[in-house]
């Protein structure tokens, strides 16, 4: 079984990185397979751009994952002739496996990984390695769907990007905007701990390894980047496709099943789902309890709307903290807010349900305006858990 971890067990308080002259603090992994016409250009102008404005000790790691073209003895030829690159053969492919290899046999405190087709402008590289080097954050993503990113591509990638994030936050619920762009960092020994627990070897990989981060509480800062798509890129959309969207069911079942390696998280999908469940049932008998002795004084529509006011503040509470597991003051007042708002969406479908039942019925009894209520909260009910699950209490990253 594999072992699970908060960011509390190994030190929630990140420390600055001390900067020695000597040894890297970057380690910038650059995978590739089969870039014979690409791969030297790049490297040559990564290089040129940290030697040139990047303040700190770096390395540059060509990691080849079984390239079959001229790729290696162009890696080797580099790695010879800069001292700042080193050259990493692989005999199996996979991004994943490439970053896993290159990651874990690195010293550098701070790693990270670009595309070799540097898309991403370069200047957002210190601004996405800096908040690890200072302690503010634990992993740090460029993200070209956050304001201030300037994107260049065509419109197939564009709606295949946000649909894919789309979907990440509505199934896994997260909180990181791009998890696809190919320029991230992560502190090592937050990698040491999050890469054994990634299952996937390939393009998935980063993904997982963000949705484990996230579950666990750590730190996810976003940079917004300036990107221009390749149109010569040699990756496979389809089979890209099809290999996410089975990570993500695979991700999916383990957080309904509470066995994702991410204990310092909320709980999983059914264990949310039963416990918002209970809360909901508490709530929906105090609404009723409260309806009734306010109708009395205030009408059906008053005594509703204060009833459902009141219940759902408490909701709010409970459900941050027994059904999402969240913990401490910070954040609460938002929470609260948006709690307000799923509050009027709820409160627009009982009072429109009970306002339709006068219409059809003027002389309908409290027995009757209590069961369309009834009926009216179930629906209600589902659509804010579906609410509080993927915006209320989604784990936000770090800004």
């Amino acid at each position: 079984m594999t072992k699970q971890w908060t960011r509390r067990e190994y030190g929630a308080t990140r420390q600055p990185i001390s900067v020695d002259a000597d040894d890297p603090v970057l380690d910038l992994v650059v995978p590739v397979f089969n870039e014979e016409d690409d791969l030297e250009r790049s490297v040559r102008r990564l290089h040129a751009h940290l030697r040139g404005g990047f303040p700190y000790p770096f390395r540059i790691t060509v990691a080849d994952n079984a390239s079959t073209d001229a790729t290696p003895r162009i890696a080797a030829a580099l790695a010879g002739e800069l001292p700042e690159v080193r050259s990493l053969r692989l005999e199996e492919k996979g991004r994943g496996r490439a970053l896993r290899a290159a990651w874990s046999r690195s010293s550098a405190p701070v790693l990270a990984y670009v595309d070799v087709d540097l898309s991403t402008e370069l200047s957002a590289l210190l601004p996405l390695v800096a908040p690890l080097i200072s302690g503010h954050s634990d992993l740090a993503i460029g993200t070209r769907l956050a304001p201030g990113a300037r994107v260049v591509r065509g419109p197939k990638r564009e709606l295949l990007s946000r649909g894919y994030n789309t979907l990440l936050r509505s199934t896994l619920a997260v909180g990181f905007s791009d998890a696809q762009c190919g320029f991230k960092a992560v502190r090592r020994e937050v990698a040491e701990r999050l890469v054994p627990l990634v299952r996937d070897e390939e393009w998935f990989f980063d993904t997982e390894l963000l949705v484990i981060a996230e579950r666990a509480g750590l730190r996810i800062h976003e940079v917004p980047v300036d990107w221009v798509d390749d149109p010569d890129s040699r990756v496979d959309i389809l089979a890209t496709v099809l290999a996410d969207l089975r990570g993500i069911a695979r991700i999916g079942t383990a957080l309904a099943r509470g066995t994702l390696p991410a204990d310092g998280a909320r709980p999983g999908l059914l264990p949310q789902l039963l416990r918002f469940a209970l809360v909901g049932a508490v709530s929906t008998v105090a609404h009723l309890l409260l309806y009734a002795a306010l109708r009395p004084v205030t009408g059906a529509q008053a005594a509703n709307a204060l009833a459902l006011l009141v219940c759902a503040l408490a909701n709010t509470a409970a459900n941050r903290r027994f059904s999402f597991g969240v913990r401490g003051r910070s954040g609460a007042l938002r929470h609260q807010a948006r709690g307000l708002l799923v509050f009027a969406l709820g409160l627009g479908l009982t009072s429109g349900a009970l306002a339709v039942l006068h219409l059809a019925d003027p002389g309908a009894g409290a027995r009757t305006e209590l069961a369309v209520l009834v009926a009216a909260n179930l629906t209600a009910t589902l659509l804010r858990f579906l609410l509080f699950r993927a915006w209320v209490f989604r784990t936000g990253a770090a800004r």
